[in-house]
């Protein structure tokens, strides 16, 4: 699962752009995560097409950036999350990212950008599922 992440100052209509525009491509927005920091818009999409969702939003002026990150299923209770971060803290590996895609009361998906993920998807070998097994 590859996110995209787009950096723009904030203001009345953005989103309503971005969806327009992906929309238009017949695009479809299978995650989103919106943050408004200091005037700037941080917008994280997973797009049924990645590769032409970012081609279209960037020929519509939007700078894109792309997240390579690791899909986990945890139990859905209290406590789980602090496991896995604490193991990556424990190994020296920083989480840049975090993005909880969907819940349904026994799994929480969720997805790590981490700065060496090579050695996170060893360390959360039993917990990463496919892009495919989330959608």
């Amino acid at each position: 699962m590859k996110p995209i992440t787009i950096i723009a100052d904030d203001k009345v209509g953005l989103l309503a752009d971005i969806s327009y525009v992906l929309g238009k491509a017949k695009i479809n927005i299978e995650s989103i995560n919106v943050e408004v920091i200091g005037g700037k818009a941080i917008i994280s999409l997973t797009l049924s097409d990645r590769e032409r969702g970012k081609s279209v939003l960037e020929a519509a002026g939007y700078k894109v950036n792309e997240l390579d990150s690791i899909v986990l299923k945890l139990p859905d209770k209290p406590g789980e999350l602090s496991k896995v971060t604490n193991l990556l803290a424990k190994e020296g590996i920083n989480i840049t990212n975090v993005h909880m895609i969907t819940k349904d009361g026994k799994n929480t998906i969720i997805s790590l950008v981490v700065d060496k993920p090579r050695k996170a998807e060893t360390l959360l070998k039993d917990h990463i599922v496919s892009a495919e097994e989330v959608y």
